[in-house]
């Protein structure tokens, strides 16, 4: 329980940290998008939980398919994290898929060698 409340105290700061700075691009911002959300985050990570069991990471609110989502992340008890998306108008889950992982980033600047005979 105590690991949820940190999480909703963290998406608490991030969404009020979104009012103060604007949304980069011009649409709804963070609050605009709590305020139309019906699904409270505490009611979405709780049906995530039910969905996937497993240790929640992070729960964000964002627009797919013109579609107001919460995006809910479980890491599992075999270590793959997985996304939950729940509706954030109905409570209903719309998907679950498992997390890709980022392809790993390679250096701009490699230094190559040189071998002089």
């Amino acid at each position: 329980m105590k690991s949820r409340s940190l999480i909703v105290l963290a998406i608490a700061l991030s969404l009020a940290a979104g009012t103060a700075y604007g949304d980069d691009n011009g649409k709804n911002g963070k609050a605009e998008m709590a305020a139309a959300a019906k699904v409270t985050i505490d009611q979405a990570v709780k049906t995530a939980s039910e969905k996937v069991p497993g240790k929640i990471v992070e729960a964000e609110l964002e627009t797919k398919h013109k579609k107001l989502v919460w995006e809910v992340e479980v890491v599992t008890a075999d270590k793959k994290v997985m996304e939950v998306h729940i509706d954030a108008d109905t409570g209903a889950v719309i998907g679950v898929e498992e997390e890709k992982a980022e392809p790993k980033k390679t250096r701009k600047h490699e230094q190559k060698r040189e071998h002089k005979d």
